[in-house]
Protein backbone atom coordinates (compact mmCIF):
# COMPACT_ATOMS: atom_id res chain seq x y z
CA UNK A 1 0.00 0.00 0.00
CA UNK A 2 2.52 2.50 1.16
CA UNK A 3 4.68 1.80 -2.14
CA UNK A 4 1.68 2.33 -4.39
CA UNK A 5 1.35 5.55 -2.97
CA UNK A 6 4.41 6.42 -2.87
CA UNK A 7 4.72 5.46 -6.62
CA UNK A 8 1.31 7.43 -7.80
CA UNK A 9 3.38 10.63 -6.29
CA UNK A 10 6.32 9.88 -8.36
CA UNK A 11 8.95 9.71 -4.85
CA UNK A 12 12.12 7.45 -5.23
CA UNK A 13 12.52 5.24 -2.67
CA UNK A 14 14.47 2.31 -1.60
CA UNK A 15 13.25 -0.64 -0.04
CA UNK A 16 15.12 -2.76 2.49
CA UNK A 17 14.07 -6.37 3.40
CA UNK A 18 15.75 -7.39 6.39
CA UNK A 19 15.19 -10.20 9.84
CA UNK A 20 12.12 -9.83 11.90
CA UNK A 21 12.09 -6.56 14.74
CA UNK A 22 9.78 -5.39 16.50
CA UNK A 23 11.34 -2.09 18.25
CA UNK A 24 11.88 0.63 16.12
CA UNK A 25 15.26 0.91 17.95
CA UNK A 26 15.95 -3.11 17.20
CA UNK A 27 15.08 -2.28 13.35
CA UNK A 28 17.70 0.41 12.94
CA UNK A 29 20.16 -1.99 14.49
CA UNK A 30 19.71 -4.63 12.69
CA UNK A 31 19.58 -2.10 9.07
CA UNK A 32 22.72 -0.56 10.29
CA UNK A 33 21.58 2.96 10.57
CA UNK A 34 21.48 5.67 13.05
CA UNK A 35 18.27 5.94 16.00
CA UNK A 36 18.16 9.30 14.70
CA UNK A 37 17.33 8.27 11.45
CA UNK A 38 15.04 5.76 11.88
CA UNK A 39 11.02 7.29 11.82
CA UNK A 40 9.63 5.56 14.15
CA UNK A 41 5.48 6.22 14.58
CA UNK A 42 3.72 6.59 18.08
CA UNK A 43 -0.05 6.98 17.37
CA UNK A 44 -1.88 9.26 20.55
CA UNK A 45 -5.54 10.27 20.56
CA UNK A 46 -7.51 13.24 22.05
CA UNK A 47 -10.50 10.67 22.98
CA UNK A 48 -12.06 11.79 19.18
CA UNK A 49 -9.51 11.81 16.99
CA UNK A 50 -6.55 10.00 15.74
CA UNK A 51 -3.01 11.20 15.49
CA UNK A 52 -0.11 10.24 14.19
CA UNK A 53 3.74 11.57 15.75
CA UNK A 54 6.65 11.00 13.65
CA UNK A 55 9.97 10.90 15.38
CA UNK A 56 13.67 8.99 15.85
CA UNK A 57 13.59 5.72 17.07
CA UNK A 58 16.27 7.26 19.86
CA UNK A 59 13.84 9.90 20.89
CA UNK A 60 10.72 9.90 23.17
CA UNK A 61 7.33 11.52 23.07
CA UNK A 62 6.54 13.89 25.48
CA UNK A 63 2.65 13.88 25.92
CA UNK A 64 2.54 17.42 27.14
CA UNK A 65 4.27 19.17 24.50
CA UNK A 66 2.50 16.69 21.52
CA UNK A 67 -0.68 17.94 23.36
CA UNK A 68 0.24 21.33 22.88
CA UNK A 69 0.76 20.92 19.43
CA UNK A 70 -2.03 19.16 18.44
CA UNK A 71 -4.48 21.50 20.78
CA UNK A 72 -5.61 19.41 22.86
CA UNK A 73 -4.59 16.52 25.84
CA UNK A 74 -3.65 13.36 24.13
CA UNK A 75 -2.67 10.23 25.36
CA UNK A 76 -1.10 6.98 23.95
CA UNK A 77 -3.54 5.00 21.65
CA UNK A 78 -3.66 1.40 23.01
CA UNK A 79 -3.33 -1.66 20.52
CA UNK A 80 -7.57 -2.60 20.50
CA UNK A 81 -7.80 1.32 19.53
CA UNK A 82 -5.09 1.25 16.69
CA UNK A 83 -5.91 -2.20 15.19
CA UNK A 84 -8.62 -1.25 12.82
CA UNK A 85 -7.18 2.11 11.31
CA UNK A 86 -4.29 0.75 10.55
CA UNK A 87 -5.49 -2.04 7.64
CA UNK A 88 -2.77 -4.07 5.53
CA UNK A 89 -0.14 -2.88 8.08
CA UNK A 90 1.07 -5.01 11.01
CA UNK A 91 0.53 -4.02 14.68
CA UNK A 92 3.35 -1.35 15.21
CA UNK A 93 4.67 -1.08 11.89
CA UNK A 94 2.66 1.81 10.55
CA UNK A 95 4.60 3.83 8.11
CA UNK A 96 4.71 7.63 8.91
CA UNK A 97 1.66 8.73 6.47
CA UNK A 98 -1.29 9.19 8.87
CA UNK A 99 -2.78 11.13 5.58
CA UNK A 100 -3.42 7.32 4.06
CA UNK A 101 -4.89 6.60 7.14
CA UNK A 102 -7.36 9.88 7.46
CA UNK A 103 -5.54 11.44 10.34
CA UNK A 104 -3.07 14.54 10.58
CA UNK A 105 0.73 13.59 10.98
CA UNK A 106 2.81 15.42 13.12
CA UNK A 107 6.61 14.89 12.64
CA UNK A 108 9.62 16.13 15.44
CA UNK A 109 11.80 19.20 13.80
CA UNK A 110 15.14 16.83 14.70
CA UNK A 111 13.84 14.59 12.01
CA UNK A 112 14.48 17.44 9.17
CA UNK A 113 18.35 17.30 9.84
CA UNK A 114 18.24 13.84 7.75
CA UNK A 115 19.45 13.66 4.61
CA UNK A 116 17.13 10.46 4.28
CA UNK A 117 14.69 8.64 6.79
CA UNK A 118 13.70 4.95 7.15
CA UNK A 119 10.76 3.53 8.28
CA UNK A 120 8.64 0.53 8.71
CA UNK A 121 6.58 -0.20 4.85
CA UNK A 122 3.95 -2.01 6.89
CA UNK A 123 5.55 -5.10 8.19
CA UNK A 124 8.80 -5.97 10.88
CA UNK A 125 10.42 -7.15 8.18
CA UNK A 126 10.61 -4.70 5.16
CA UNK A 127 11.27 -1.11 6.05
CA UNK A 128 11.54 1.82 3.25
CA UNK A 129 14.60 4.74 2.90
CA UNK A 130 13.61 7.92 1.00
CA UNK A 131 14.95 11.67 1.53
CA UNK A 132 13.37 13.71 3.95
CA UNK A 133 12.14 16.59 1.86
CA UNK A 134 10.38 13.91 -0.27
CA UNK A 135 8.56 13.22 3.34
CA UNK A 136 7.35 16.52 3.62
CA UNK A 137 6.66 17.44 0.49
CA UNK A 138 4.06 14.43 0.16
CA UNK A 139 2.65 14.00 3.63
CA UNK A 140 2.59 17.89 4.48
CA UNK A 141 2.85 17.11 7.88
CA UNK A 142 2.87 19.47 10.82
CA UNK A 143 6.10 20.08 12.01
CA UNK A 144 7.30 20.97 15.84
CA UNK A 145 9.25 19.84 19.29
CA UNK A 146 7.28 16.70 21.36
CA UNK A 147 10.70 14.76 21.25
CA UNK A 148 12.93 13.97 24.40
CA UNK A 149 16.17 11.88 23.75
Amino acid sequence: MIEDFLRSKGVSYDVIVHEQAFTAQETAAVEHVSGHVFAKTVVVTDGEKFHMLVLPASHQVDLKLAGKMIGKKVHLASEEEMEPLFAGCELGAEPPFGSIYKMQSYVDACLSDQERIVFRAGSHERTLRMRYADYVKVESPKVGEFASE
